[in-house]
């Protein structure tokens, strides 16, 4: 993919409607605020050329930092929604179709998946990682909004803590020791064995569900079956319920449509991985 560089910003126009409504402002002789209604959004227009912004090889930069060049400016035009939705979530991963299954019998990981950083290997016909610090292997597969995720996982550490992801970006990963996930995140066993939890984006947030007590016995082989049908996400582990939400606002569409396999610290091996809509 080959880098373009913008830096002559005086040059950028923004196509209107010929029966929209614009308003301008000549307060501000730097810039031109223009007003879109017949599209619910608006644009803010600037002559101010900042310093040169490179994409897309920081793309999700570049929306921060367009705020600093431009201060008065609020983007929430559908065109530059949808520049920077491109720009910060992957591109071209197919769909399931009719199904996506994996039983890791080869030496690489290969193209279906995105590592993140977390040194994720497969071992003698296992997906294994150990402290991977919130650094998660992607499924490079766009979801369905209905869907039933199938696995077998084990943990080899006394503190259990088999973890996952399903609705995210499929790029996220933790910047620091802190990290929001874009996805609903399932815990069993987390916290050194002492919770389940199943949360919509904020593992420590207020909105989290926390499901009854049980424990993950280390060396134990887990089948795992995650599946959401309309706004109701369950998690089963060897066909016992462990985890429900009801979601009213439900993750889904671009930026929510991944599934990835997560991990902090504990010794995790996972295998015959099956995605099949619902």
């Amino acid at each position: 993919m080959g880098v373009r560089i913008l830096s002559d910003w005086s040059r950028v126009s923004v196509p209107v409607p010929v029966s929209a409504p614009v308003s301008a402002s000549a307060s501000a002789p730097a810039s031109v605020s223009v007003s879109v209604s017949s599209v619910q959004s608006w644009f803010c227009y600037t002559t101010r050329p900042p310093p040169p912004v490179v994409l897309p090889a920081a793309p999700c930069a570049f929306a921060r930092a367009w705020r600093r060049f431009a201060p008065g400016c609020a983007l929430r035009a559908c065109a530059a929604a949808c520049l920077l939705l491109v720009a910060c979530t992957p591109q071209g991963d197919p769909g399931i179709a009719s199904g996506f299954t994996d039983d890791f019998e080869r030496i690489q990981l290969g193209t279906a998946y995105k590592d993140t950083g977390g040194n994720w290997r497969i071992e003698n016909g296992e997906l294994h990682v150990k402290g991977a610090k919130n650094h998660p292997l992607w499924l490079l597969r766009a979801l369905p909004r209905d869907v039933r995720v199938e696995f077998d996982v084990r943990s080899e550490s006394a503190e259990g803590d088999i973890k996952v992801e399903i609705f995210g970006d499929g790029a996220s990963h933790a910047e620091d020791d802190s990290y929001t996930a874009t996805s609903y995140v399932i815990i069993f066993g987390g916290w050194s064995n002492s919770r389940n939890v199943l949360a919509r984006m904020d593992e420590h947030g207020d909105d989290r569900v926390v499901g009854k007590p049980r424990k993950v016995k280390p060396g134990k082989t887990y089948r795992f079956r995650i599946e959401r049908i309309g706004g109701t996400l369950t998690v089963w582990v060897d066909e016992d319920v462990l985890l429900e939400m009801d979601d009213s606002e439900p993750l889904g569409g671009r930026g929510h449509d991944h599934f990835g396999f997560n991990n902090w610290q504990s010794d995790l091996w996972f295998d015959n991985l099956k995605v099949t809509p619902r």
